[in-house]
């Protein structure tokens, strides 16, 4: 069996919950979104983009890597721009999506693409239309031995909303072309994280014609942290719904204002 778990770590603006809950939920293969990285530095910053102020991590990276320190760790900028200290002092931030994979299953494959955008070094943050990164990790199941591709996705935030946009049909587009791209036909195929996206959206479509079903569905995907009423925003999909052995949405810890996903497959 391998495990995988998806979760947008949210800055680790609850480091305190989320890190414990991540070195022992068990998974093998762990997929974080909203990933912070500021070489040198750690403890705790203040993120601005005109819309929101949030405390992060400085080093969400290196911290959870402190916690899983037999883990493969990969991590991919989307862009970077300042946070600033207790001091009052800024420094340039890494923002991205990170992959960390139990040392006992062999990694054959990485790959990666920006879905929406390129890298940007922001002199301030923007509310939207920020860069967007898909992570694509292959490793093999310890128990059939067969090759499964987990690929993770930050989708494009809109500040109108998480309706179909041409930027988000585009960005469908190239999500598929990294499956695509990766897989071979005998592969079993994960993607997850958070689309940003409603469960209409016309992604499901594009993702469904290379074979993925989605197990989330309408289901709301948010926490009691998130006050907005719209609730969904974390999917996971996957190639062969008969390998699935265990799907739950995780309510409890609470560790981000998402709910975590955890994906038990026979592999």
């Amino acid at each position: 069996m391998l495990r995988i778990v998806s979760v947008n770590v949210w800055g680790g603006a609850l480091a305190d919950e989320l890190l414990p809950w991540l070195a022992g939920c068990g998974a093998d293969v762990r997929c974080l979104q909203e990933v912070t990285r500021t070489p040198g530095l750690t403890g705790w910053t203040r993120f601005d983009d005109g819309d929101r102020t949030l405390p992060q991590r400085a080093n969400l990276f290196d911290d959870v890597r402190a916690v899983l320190p037999r883990h493969q760790a990969f991590f991919l900028t989307s862009d970077s721009g300042p946070v600033t200290d207790g001091t009052g002092e800024r420094h340039r931030q890494d923002f991205g999506v990170a992959t960390m994979t139990a040392e006992w299953l062999p990694v054959v494959g990485v790959d990666s693409a920006f879905v929406h955008g390129t890298f940007v070094e922001h002199a301030e943050w923007t509310v939207g239309d920020r860069p967007r990164v898909a992570l694509a990790v292959g490793v093999v199941g310890r128990t059939a031995g067969r090759r499964v591709w987990v690929v993770q996705v930050h989708g494009l935030r809109d500040p109108a909303g998480k309706a179909d946009t041409p930027a988000r049909q585009a960005q469908a587009a190239r999500l598929a072309e990294l499956v695509q791209r990766v897989r071979d036909p005998d592969d079993l195929v994960v993607v997850c994280g958070d689309f940003n996206l409603l469960p209409d959206s016309a992604t499901f479509d594009v993702l469904g014609g290379i074979g993925l079903t989605d197990l989330v569905g309408t289901v709301d995907t948010r926490t009691s942290h998130y006050p907005k009423p719209v609730r969904h925003a974390s999917y996971l999909l996957v190639s062969d719904v008969a390998a699935v052995e265990r799907f739950e949405i995780v309510r409890q810890p609470e560790v981000s204002d998402h709910c975590a996903l955890l994906l038990d497959l026979r592999a």
